[in-house]
């Protein structure tokens, strides 16, 4: 076991600390012990060690350790918590500052070996708007060297369904697309680690869909799949642990029926978008679910719950009951900056 120095900082009330114990490597580069994040006996595709990453006098990510078995993990957090640093420095694009990150047993930056073990869909428009989505694909599956590059680059596409739309340059996509043509290029070379920086943004629901359905099959094909996100009521449809990631540092990790046990008893604001948003209110205002129900511009209803998981339930039986149309469900506070703040401080 490597030791690495632990970047220094005061103690606070906003996130819980978290001690490891060295884990064991096994035979296969893996690694098995009490990291974060890991079920008793499980191997780590994944090793984070006492990671941290600071620019200047700006802390990133301070002092995290967790490991990530095969499967769909959620790396949940604010904006602005440490997620994209965390990936960057999983994938080998930045190096931490201290503490030793280790995929597949080997580090991430170093030979082109490597980095085939991975694939990393980035938040940000890496994309050249003059290729057709195919051509985008394909050079991928070109730096990897890969033998059979065209029949990889049909197969990636194939696995995102986006077929019809291959032929025709990237630049007159939508938002949705480009995020699916962006997981089949990080697809071509069937990495066995995939990293996915918020993926779901801009999906319409239909591509949302597909997208999970997608991480769900990869991960029981036994592909390491973790994804970052902000939104707490999408993780339930794809992830089978969470770490959840706060100022940089790691706030709780494991189960996802645990973590989302203690974030339910957190009150919950719901945005509900409505043509009939009077009605809507006077009929959820009588349900024992439901804290507060408040106006939001002519069609969006704010509603207050400290009972998630019946709202989400309620909510569409409801309007469907009173024939009041709904047109979208989703949680208010885009940073879900208080249920975070409530989640640590337990």
């Amino acid at each position: 076991m490597v030791t690495s120095p632990r970047l220094r900082t005061e103690p606070d009330n906003s996130t819980t600390r978290l001690e490891t114990t060295p884990a064991r490597v096994t035979g296969d580069g893996s690694e098995r012990g009490s990291l974060p994040g890991l079920s008793a006996g499980r191997a780590a595709t994944i090793t984070v060690e006492s990671v941290s990453k600071w620019y200047g006098d700006i802390v990133a990510v301070s002092d995290v350790s967790f490991g990530v078995a095969p499967g769909v993990t959620a790396l949940l957090g604010p904006n602005g918590a440490g997620k994209s640093t965390l990936l960057k420095m999983v994938a080998g694009l930045v190096s931490p500052s201290s503490g030793r990150i280790l995929v597949a047993g080997h580090p991430p930056r170093g030979e082109s070996a490597d980095y085939r073990r991975l694939g990393l869909v980035p938040e940000q428009e890496e994309i050249y708007p003059f290729l057709t989505g195919r051509e985008f694909v394909r050079l991928n599956a070109l730096l990897q060297r890969l033998p059979k590059p065209d029949q990889a680059t049909d197969d990636a596409i194939a696995m995102v369904e986006m077929g019809d739309a291959a032929g025709r340059p990237i630049g007159g996509y939508s938002k949705g697309m480009r995020q699916r043509i962006k997981v089949a290029a990080a697809l071509v070379h069937d990495p066995e680690v995939l990293l996915l920086d918020e993926p779901l943004n801009g999906m319409d629901p239909v591509q949302r869909v597909r997208l999970i359905d997608l991480m769900k099959r990869l991960g029981e094909r036994g592909k390491t799949v973790l994804v970052s996100s902000h939104v707490l009521v999408e993780v339930e449809r794809f992830a089978e642990s969470i770490l959840v990631i706060v100022n940089g540092k790691l706030a709780a990790a494991g189960d996802y029926r645990t973590i989302r046990d203690r974030i339910d008893r957190h009150d919950h604001v719901i945005g509900i978008l409505t043509d009939d948003p009077r009605r809507l209110a006077a009929v959820l205002v009588a349900d024992t679910a439901i804290r507060s129900v408040r106006f939001d511009g002519p069609d969006r209803v704010i509603v207050e719950t400290n009972d998630v998981r019946r709202c989400a339930r309620i909510v569409p039986a409801l309007a469907r009951d009173h024939g009041i149309r709904l047109r979208g469900l989703q949680p208010a506070d885009e940073s879900l900056t208080s249920v975070f703040a409530y989640l640590t401080e337990r």
